[in-house]
């Protein structure tokens, strides 16, 4: 690799005692700094910011950020001065062990846009490691007829660092038959020997106590020792001797157990049991190739007893012993080589370098999600990945350089559809066969407020009983809305309007966050029987969305009004009323006849007379439901000439409303007209007697004619749509040929006992309701009926009548109540 811009300015930094050199170049757009080992935590490698062109803001602004390809994270960035600092300790050895050049290469990633740059960080070894021996103590037992000059291979110690601060020479403790001397091996390397430098004499010295140093070239130089104990022995003098001094192997990663891998073959000049060899791995021999191997100590063959990796070891060199079984003992050393072939035997890796972020709903194409990166732990060909990203979902890969990708999108993006999608990666390699492997990537859509809130109901009706608490609720409407977050959280309002020319909040208020509904104060169904409101519901979006819907508001009727008497009338004399009656008068006169009405609707406006007191109870009966006053019996001389009737008017709600009147009635002889007014002069009750008769022709007639079409018009509609006899409701659409779009009109008809009852209901949305109301009893005879004046603040005008004299057996009530155009 050839440098592009050439070595900068050295940079020093203390460290410890001592100084190191911090360097950094750019290498074919690459910058790379080169640091020693074993620095501590904080120290700083190069300004990273001012390397890669970046100002302290824009490193903060885009989130700068180291991803270590090595997987632990070594270093990171001081934001404040843009530097690139040590994060942990690093162990040169630990990384790269016996490797002359290591390089920790980083990903430096900025987002906003998102962009990858790439550097390397050079380990540079220290002389933090001593030499070490594979065992503290060796045994070497030599025949005393060993020829000055024989060789003994002795253990060579390992030092973890490289280059100069690796072991560098061997010393020996001074002796008197031995010297120390190198041999040059392969590759260069060297491993010390002991040489026989005089003859051994058993007999004047059987064992020789030998310590051998290793030092290493660092400064300070580190040390190591091995405790050497020779044994002198006598006789056998001939070594076991290898045909070769290097067997070479080759074999492939995935070669099976139990696979034959080579033949060792040694031969000794001795004869018998001194010829006798026995093979073995030297003593040496590392856990990785006595797991992995076995050698036959009769036959010299080695067989594969466990499994072979290329990426853990891409080769293995054994040391063979050869001894024979003579006393002493003689051996010889070999050395096989075992080259381990790649195989495609490792799948990509998929790692996300940047994890994906949220993205808005309405992202255009080509928006960054996240960057990946593409691994394969085998080599050549068999380690090249291509990435592709599953079919149909709206995202594409878009590749970089060195196996990075970047996940854009690439279509349209709806939350409320897809919240979340789970993409799956595929990684494939370009070996024989390829493997693959998949990784899922969760990527979340953030919500953007494109959604209006929804009623769970177009339209509300809500029927309330009159005399209701102040500040009870009503109802509660509910919305929901299919965006997420604040965008999501729905508040209530009133819209303004008017009911009976006053405000609806008047009336009512809502609950911004739940949709309950409140009344202001206590309805009164005689003045007010159904209104609308109007609800919106907004969200918190931004832009805000909203919509509306109508609460129709019925006012259901309760008992709450006593029956009022307007026959006979009690304006001057109170509650008690004066008439006359002919001691000649026959069982079943009328004597005079009671009205009274009832300002409720329906059951509670049903009213029935009872005679709850009497001067003498068998003379007089009272109907009970026309109040007519008549004679159970003819009069007599004994009967007391004045009569007093106590009548208790009850209306049918519940609880029961009542009130009574009293009547005075006294008995004369041939008396043919009723007694004037005591306290009225004559000609007074007798004009008003005239006009209330007047009115009360006009209201019969018009009441019976108007109640006569409307029932028949009413009847012949009901039976063309409905084959019920009991119960008649025609609505609007119904109805468009007789009356206003605006009203509805009901009529029911009750058959409760004696009584028959009907409601006709109909009226504007916002009036009030009329009624008309007719009650009759099988007995009566007479044609009476009687006009209310009607409330102020309705538009119609309220009528209840009496009819019998066409309908004898029948009672009809006629009530127009509003109801939701709806």
């Amino acid at each position: 690799m050839t440098k592009r811009i050439g070595y900068r300015d050295w940079k020093w930094q203390a460290l410890w005692w001592h100084h190191f050199f911090l360097l950094w170049t750019t290498i074919n757009g690459q910058t790379r700094y080169s640091i020693p080992e074993e620095l501590k935590q904080g120290s700083v490698v190069g300004n990273l910011a001012k390397d890669l062109g970046l100002g302290l803001s824009d490193m903060f602004e885009r989130k700068l950020r180291v991803a270590s390809e090595a997987g632990e994270q070594y270093f990171s960035v001081d934001a404040g001065k843009g530097e690139l600092i040590v994060n942990d300790r690093i162990d040169r050895e630990a990384l790269c062990g016996q490797i002359t050049s290591c390089v920790l290469p980083l990903q430096i990633v900025l987002e906003n846009p998102l962009s990858l740059h790439r550097i390397e960080v050079e380990i540079k070894d220290i002389n933090d490691n001593s030499p070490n021996f594979h065992t503290k103590e060796m045994s070497i037992k030599i025949s005393e007829t060993a020829a000055v000059g024989t060789r003994f291979l002795l253990d060579s110690a390992d030092d973890s660092d490289v280059g100069s601060n690796s072991v560098k020479s061997y010393v020996l403790t001074r002796n008197d038959c031995f010297i120390l001397k190198m041999k040059e091996v392969e590759d260069g390397k060297t491993v010390p020997e002991l040489v026989l430098e005089k003859p051994l004499d058993r007999e004047k010295k059987s064992v020789h106590q030998l310590l051998l140093t290793a030092l290493d070239g660092g400064n300070p130089v580190k040390s190591g020792t091995l405790q050497i104990t020779i044994t002198v022995l006598d006789v056998n003098d001939n070594f076991p001797v290898f045909d070769k001094s290097v067997y070479k192997v080759t074999l492939v990663e995935n070669t099976a157990k139990n696979t034959f891998v080579a033949k060792i073959a040694a031969t000794d000049a001795d004869e018998g049991t001194n010829a006798e060899v026995v093979f073995s791995f030297g003593s040496r021999t590392q856990e990785s190739v006595s797991s992995a191997f076995e050698i036959n100590t009769l036959t010299g063959e080695i067989q594969l007893k466990g499994d072979l990796d290329f990426e853990r070891a891409s080769s293995y060199v054994i040391e063979i012993i050869a001894k024979d079984k003579g006393v002493p003992e003689n051996e010889g050393h070999c050395r096989l080589q075992i080259d381990v072939l790649d195989v495609n035997d490792n799948t990509p890796e998929i790692v996300l370098t940047s994890e994906p972020q949220p993205v808005r709903e309405d992202s255009p194409s080509g928006t960054v999600v996240a960057l990946i990166n593409a691994r394969d732990a085998d080599s050549v060909n068999n380690s090249k990945v291509t990435l592709r990203v599953s079919r149909g979902s709206p995202f594409s890969l878009k590749p970089s350089f060195s196996n990075n990708y970047a996940l854009v999108t690439s279509g349209a993006l709806d939350r409320e559809t897809f919240s979340e999608y789970n993409i799956e990666i595929t990684a494939t390699d370009s070996g024989s066969p390829p493997l693959s492997t998949k990784k899922i990537i969760n990527v979340n859509i953030t919500d953007v407020n494109d959604n209006p809130p929804v009623f769970s109901q177009p339209k509300y009706a809500v029927y309330l009983k009159e005399n209701g608490v102040p500040g009870s609720i009503l109802y509660s409407v509910s919305a929901s809305d299919l965006d997420f977050g604040e965008n999501s959280k729905i508040s209530y309002s009133i819209l303004d309007s008017k009911v009976q020319d006053v405000s609806v909040s008047s009336y009512v208020y809502i609950n911004s966050d739940n949709g309950s509904i409140y009344s202001m104060h206590s309805f009164d169904y005689e003045k007010l029987k159904v209104f609308q409101i109007q609800v919106q519901a907004k969200d918190q979006g931004s832009p805000s969305l909203s919509s509306n819907t109508t609460v129709h508001v019925f006012i259901l009727d309760q008992n709450d009004n006593t029956p009022a008497v307007i026959y006979p009338s009690s304006a001057v004399l109170g509650s008690l009323s004066h008439q006359r009656m002919s001691r000649s008068a026959k069982a079943g006169h009328l004597v005079t006849k009671v009205t009274a009405v009832d300002a409720d609707s329906g059951h509670n406006a049903w009213i029935s007379y009872k005679l709850a007191e009497a001067t003498d109870a068998s003379l007089f009966t009272v109907n009970l439901y026309t109040g007519e006053v008549r004679t159970k019996r003819a009069a007599s001389e004994q009967d007391d000439s004045s009569q007093r009737l106590l009548i208790e008017i009850k209306d049918d709600g519940e609880p029961m409303q009542s009130a009574t009147v009293t009547v005075s009635i006294l008995l004369e002889e041939g008396l043919h007209e009723p007694i004037l007014d005591l306290r009225q002069k004559t000609a007074e009750p007798s004009r008003k007697t005239g006009r209330i008769t007047l009115y009360l022709i006009l209201s019969l007639a018009s009441v019976s004619v108007l109640s006569l079409v409307t029932f028949l018009i009413l009847a012949v509609k009901c039976m063309r749509n409905s084959s019920s006899s009991g119960s008649c409701c025609m609505r609007r659409s119904d109805c468009d040929n007789y009356k206003n779009p605006n009203r509805n009109m009901q009529i029911q008809l009750n058959t409760d006992g004696p009584i028959k009852y009907v409601e006709v209901l109909g009226g504007d949305m916002m009036s009030q309701s009329q009624s008309f109301r007719s009650c009759m009893s099988p007995m009566s005879e007479y044609s009476d009926f009687t006009l209310i004046k009607p409330s102020s603040t309705t538009d119609f005008t309220e009528v209840i009548s009496v009819l019998d004299a066409s309908l004898p057996d029948s009672t009809w009530t006629f009530e127009s109540q509003q109801v939701s155009s709806d």
